[in-house]
């Protein structure tokens, strides 16, 4: 062989190795997502990685956690969006949130990837469709659904011949009967959220819609009906004040009404679906095989009404790799992820036919229960100002139940404020 020939045999061979290289490089494309913090259960989100980094050899995902509450995620998202850092590619965002990240120009539509609000959104329960369309723009795509439950004693209910409240009354009453005949003076009626965090805009709630009152129209504009959020607000202090909820309400977080419960200290606890494992697997629980899942009481002449909550996927409007993080999300979102959730993670479907899937109700039996729940389940305000309408919300329910503040005043203080930020 000639020197010129084996030159250009090996200039054809360095450049098809260059080649290479350059195409393995370019088909490789690296995705970060921010999956939240432990009751999002990360570890269920790496697994759904690795299947699809598996039928997708070009990806590779990272994953970033982080912050124990919605708020706290919240703000660390705000840090990172706000400076425009495309590091995260995709991130896991509270029900409350996608209005307010479109607003702020944080996230990329996805009509392009996954077509028109009416048809992408279709499939899945109502709220969370209502919920990720802003402007009739798809703004994400729902991860996995969440509500408020009110777990139960059902062992403490049969013992006392007690048929499930239907009420607040009803549940008062129950609660102070079981209370009087068990004698234990550590045992609460009834456990909810009254310190300043995430919860206690639910617990605002909760009466409130019990009513059948509406908080704000489909423009996100307020419609606060005063006299039934002092009614609702007044409620729970009457409850105080039979002995039926802890005279501290107001420093209670979302950990010490699952802690209370677990250890047979309540009779009803008001919490989001992650405590029913807590209730069924932690070691140390007093309650298992005890527990009861039913709707939450109305107020007298009004309905059941639940704070629903849920996780959905977002894609950043910095993402250097927007198609491939759109189609991600998309597989995240599908029902067959809804379906791996539940069954390993008992994490709440975000379609309607999950709930009665065969597989789902072997490994949680108790979901038949908890879809009458989530499906009549309403959202928060949906608000691109949300932050500034939970942190109104919040500190003044704390500060009523505190009893630093009458329903009266928290109730026109909130209006006062939130008339400025809900226009």
């Amino acid at each position: 062989m000639t020197f010129l020939r084996r030159t250009t045999l090996g200039t054809m061979a360095a450049a098809l190795a260059f080649s290479l290289a350059g195409f393995s490089a370019q088909a490789q494309t690296k995705l970060r997502v921010f999956s939240g913090g432990q009751n999002q259960r990360p570890d269920l989100m790496r697994k759904l990685f690795d299947q699809y980094q598996a039928a997708n050899p070009g990806i590779t995902i990272d994953i970033e956690t982080g912050g124990a509450t919605s708020e706290l995620q919240r703000q660390y998202l705000s840090t990172v969006l706000n400076a425009k850092d495309s590091a995260i590619d995709i991130y896991m965002i509270d029900i409350v949130n996608p209005a307010q990240y479109f607003g702020a120009g944080w996230l990329e539509p996805l009509d392009a990837y996954v077509g028109p609000a009416a048809t992408a959104l279709k499939p899945y329960l109502p709220v969370y469709a209502s919920a990720n369309v802003v402007d009739g723009k798809v703004a994400a795509l729902p991860a996995f659904a969440d509500a408020m439950f009110m777990y139960y004693r059902k062992d403490l209910l049969a013992k006392h011949g007690i048929a499930e409240p239907k009420t607040w009354d009803e549940l008062s009453a129950a609660a102070k009967k079981i209370q009087a005949t068990e004698g234990n003076a550590n045992l609460q009626g009834l456990s909810i959220q009254g310190a300043p965090i995430e919860g206690a805009v639910c617990t605002f709630l909760l009466p409130y819609w019990g009513q059948g009152k509406e908080f704000n129209d489909a423009a996100g504009r307020l419609t606060l009906d005063k006299p039934a959020a002092v009614k609702g607000l007044g409620t729970w202090l009457g409850m105080v004040d039979a002995g039926v909820i802890k005279k501290n309400v107001a420093e209670v977080k979302t950990p010490d009404t699952v802690n209370e419960f677990k250890a047979g200290q309540a009779v009803f606890a008001i919490n989001w679906g992650f405590a029913w494992d807590r209730f069924k697997d932690d070691a140390d629980s007093q309650v298992k095989g005890k527990v009861g899942v039913m709707p939450l009481p109305a107020m007298a002449g009004g309905r059941s009404a639940t704070c629903v909550g849920g996780w959905q996927w977002a894609v950043s409007a910095f993402s250097k790799h927007k198609a491939e993080a759109a189609k991600l999300v998309k597989h995240l979102a599908s029902p067959a992820s809804s379906k791996f959730l539940a069954v390993e993670g008992s994490l709440l479907p975000t379609y309607a036919e999950v709930y009665t899937d065969a597989d789902v109700n072997r490994q949680a039996p108790w979901f038949k229960d908890a879809a009458a729940v989530v499906v009549a389940g309403k959202s928060r305000p949906l608000s691109k100002d949300y932050g500034q309408v939970s942190d109104i919300i919040r500190t003044t329910t704390s500060a009523i139940l505190a009893r630093t503040k009458t329903p009266a005043e928290g109730v026109d203080e909130t209006e006062g404020r939130l008339r400025r930020v809900m226009r």
